[in-house]
């Protein structure tokens, strides 16, 4: 039976290409920084992004969480989104492994906080508050419908960080889902942080990894930061060969994964079992709701499986969709085919 799997982009494979590239990798001990294949990649993310330097780590979790441990000291606090990944879906690691204390500002429906409410958060300066050092974006946001967050937004809030002598770290996972989006330069929706992260491993289809980019300070640092949490790795070039293929081969297409998003939404939204905010279905990312009371999201996941396509249930009445590399038009087609079966 067909299987169209739209759980996440964290689904995909490496390509063909991919695999060739890490048959083939020149590998050394990337501890030493004597791994020809990780410094390459390197050098090219932090040139795509605009940065001075760029550090291979095994995810993206462990990116954010490296990028929060160097920057804040313990005791410290960041601000960051009621809705983020790092707060929602990172075991509270800031918390946990860097005695970072969180400070949450509500998530508005497109994924940004607004400046008023982060600098009503801002600490002043008394003895018996954390200091605040560090606001946390992430673009796009995942839990808010997938939005990008723009370059005049992502520079108010530098605006304001600067105001108050803080820093600002960005988690782009899927930063060039952003991009392709907006239409604009990577380098312009990250030219205001101080640290970000990107991910190979979603729907630039690599295996393993991510990659966090910064001043070569912030780097150096960083690296001593990724040691001290286990991730230094040795011959990782057979993993930084598939996220070298990734960055040059995939970013470009990503705006298919845009446009067959947009066609899944427009399709469930026909069916009047289900509403979909189609004004928020801007990147990969579809939420839905079921208008039904008879049936719960995990219900029609499990009926959905049965006809071949995968779905995650996120909530009491909603589901997620994530398009990818390998789901095509005839896959959308095949998704709303199945909807029109079990919904009948």
């Amino acid at each position: 039976m067909k299987v169209v799997d739209l759980r996440s982009d964290t689904i995909t494979k490496p390509t063909p290409e991919m695999r060739r590239a890490m048959a083939d990798a020149e590998v050394g001990d990337d501890v030493f920084g004597e791994d020809p294949t990780v410094n390459r990649l390197e050098d090219m993310a932090a040139d795509l992004l605009g940065k001075e330097a760029a550090l291979f780590v095994s995810s993206g979790t462990m990116g954010n969480l490296v990028s929060l441990l160097t920057q804040c000291g313990r005791g410290d606090e960041v601000i960051l989104g009621d809705q983020s990944h790092i707060f929602f879906y990172e075991q509270g690691g800031l918390s946990a492994l860097g005695g970072i204390h969180p400070r949450t500002v509500r998530n508005q429906s497109d994924g940004t906080m607004h400046p008023d409410e982060i600098e009503s958060a801002i600490r002043s300066d008394n003895i018996h508050f954390p200091r605040t050092r560090l606001i946390a974006l992430e673009n796009t946001h995942n839990r808010c419908n997938g939005n990008p967050l723009s370059s005049s937004y992502l520079q108010n809030i530098k605006d304001l960080a600067q105001q108050h002598r803080l820093k600002i770290h960005i988690d782009g996972a899927r930063i060039f889902h952003a991009a392709a989006a907006l239409d604009k330069p990577v380098k312009e929706l990250v030219s205001m942080a101080d640290s970000v992260t990107f991910c190979l491993s979603k729907g630039l289809c690599a295996p393993v990894g991510s990659v966090v980019c910064g001043s070569k300070d912030f780097i150096a640092k960083a690296r001593r930061t990724r040691k001290v949490l286990g991730g230094g790795m040795r011959q990782a070039g057979v993993l930084a060969a598939a996220g070298i293929v990734a960055v040059q081969r995939m970013i470009n297409r990503l705006s298919e994964d845009h446009l067959n998003a947009r066609k899944l939404a427009e399709g469930l939204a026909s069916f009047e079992d289900l509403a979909v905010d189609l004004e928020h279905v801007r990147t990969n990312i579809v939420f839905f709701q079921i208008a039904r009371n008879d049936l719960t999201p995990a219900e029609l996941a499990e009926k959905l499986k049965m006809e071949g396509v995968l779905l995650l249930p996120t909530g009491p009445r909603q589901l997620r969709a994530v398009t990818h590399y390998y789901t095509g038009k005839g896959d959308i087609d095949y998704t709303l085919e199945a909807f029109g079966k079990v919904l009948a």
